[in-house]
């Protein structure tokens, strides 16, 4: 038995963080996602906001353990949520993967502001996540390997051509 758990730990697998500024769709495509992606495990890393964890850094070691669980398991994970290499690579269970591949959701400013008005955010909280989607869009090639593709939710039905286009990029790294 114990042989057996050391095997199963030495094939690691692939983690898939699907990122981007809010109002980009990230949780908005997560139903989909499980659709058409039975066999692995998709995470909306907002769930924890909801238990009253709001620091930044356990809620992501939270979801890597869980994700480093479901692997250990022989499946695949998806964490949607705003998340980016410096600070994935902090955490505890981040040496369990074999990589952690990042897509990014983007949407137009007038798109994002209409989708963060119906939040009612605020003037200056929508003008920050404008900012922070052009950063993305900015360091995509420089700041990850391999560089992020972007998927963008603008005008694209998020339910059904955006989780496709996902879907393909998962496959392409999952075997």
């Amino acid at each position: 038995m114990h042989n057996e758990v050391n095997v199963k730990m030495e094939k690691k697998l692939p983690l898939f963080i699907v990122t981007g500024s809010s109002g980009s769709g990230k949780t908005f495509v997560i139903t989909e996602l499980r659709r058409i992606l039975p066999n692995v495990d998709v995470f909306d890393i907002d769930n924890l906001l909801e238990c009253g964890v709001t620091d930044d850094a356990k809620i992501l070691n939270v979801w890597l353990r869980v994700a480093r669980n479901i692997a250990e398991s022989g499946r695949i994970s998806i964490i949607c949520g705003t998340a980016m290499p410096w600070d994935v690579e902090k955490c505890v269970d981040y040496s369990y993967f074999k990589h952690v591949y990042y897509l990014n959701l983007h949407c137009d400013d007038l798109t994002r502001e209409k989708r963060l008005r119906e939040r009612n955010w605020t003037d200056e909280m929508i003008q920050d996540y404008k900012n922070f989607a052009k950063e993305l869009l900015e360091i995509s090639d420089s700041a990850f390997d391999p560089p992020m593709p972007t998927v963008v939710t603008t005008n694209n039905n998020v339910e059904e051509a955006v989780a496709v286009q996902i879907k393909a990029w998962v496959l392409q790294y999952a075997s």
